[in-house]
């Protein structure tokens, strides 16, 4: 990813790289994106970057051996660990939508930040909110007080989070309003397409934000910004 496109999709809210999305495809209807309402650790908090995937559960106990558990938890953490950066770890909780182990926590994202990563993204459970690794969002589906029985059960598989599929080494922007997978096909034209829509809206908005604001100064204002569209 060129650094001027990761910096100013760092920059950007993920309702932002949706629309561009869209512009830069020239139609409506782009649906790789959360459904419902996420939690956010940080509400300024911005995430980008290449997922890497898998799967945990915290119900019931692992009947599985010990030490398979903890062979499976090593290559969970092998995995995020070496990563093409930036990367977002992206965590499928299978207790979903009754999920009560919190997998993100202080111990995790202190430790996922030192691998280096931007956060996390999960239809999870997250707690330690006054002690998470700071500069680490996460972005998850519930905030509770206990871990249960929480244990890896998958690594680097295609899971869904909120209704958006997603698999290892998609692009991923992640926000307090949830997540969108950036499509491959509009990658080298993000940037361009970003830039053009700010660009566009400040057509309506500048107007708008003056003092003496009308109709007839939306009307105008309006006519330029569907020309631009267009």
């Amino acid at each position: 990813m060129k650094i001027s496109l990761l910096n100013l999709l760092q920059s950007v809210d993920t309702p932002t790289v949706c629309n561009a999305i869209e512009v830069a495809q020239g139609k409506r209807g782009f649906n790789d994106f959360t459904r419902g309402t996420m939690l956010a650790s940080d509400t300024k908090g911005v995430i980008v970057g290449y997922a890497v995937t898998a799967q945990i559960a915290a119900i019931e106990p692992p009947t599985e051996a010990v030490s398979v558990i903890r062979e499976r938890r090593m290559s969970y953490y092998k995995a995020m660990s070496e990563n093409v950066k930036p990367s977002i770890a992206v965590v499928e909780d299978l207790d979903y939508p009754n999920c009560i182990g919190a997998f993100w926590g202080e111990v995790n994202t202190t430790i996922h930040k030192g691998f280096g990563m931007s956060g996390a993204l999960t239809n999870g459970v997250m707690r330690d909110l006054g002690d998470m690794a700071e500069g680490f969002p996460v972005v998850a589906g519930s905030i509770g007080p206990s871990h249960g029985f929480v244990h890896v059960r998958s690594v680097n598989q295609p899971i869904n989070i909120f209704g958006m599929n997603i698999k290892s080494g998609d692009l991923v922007h992640a926000d307090r309003h949830g997540a969108v997978v950036v499509p491959t096909d509009v990658i080298d034209d993000l940037e361009t397409s970003i830039l053009k829509m700010q660009e566009t809206e400040r057509l309506v908005l500048d107007p708008a934000r003056k003092k003496g604001f009308d109709f007839d100064a939306f009307e105008t204002a309006w006519n330029d910004f569907e020309k631009a569209r267009t």
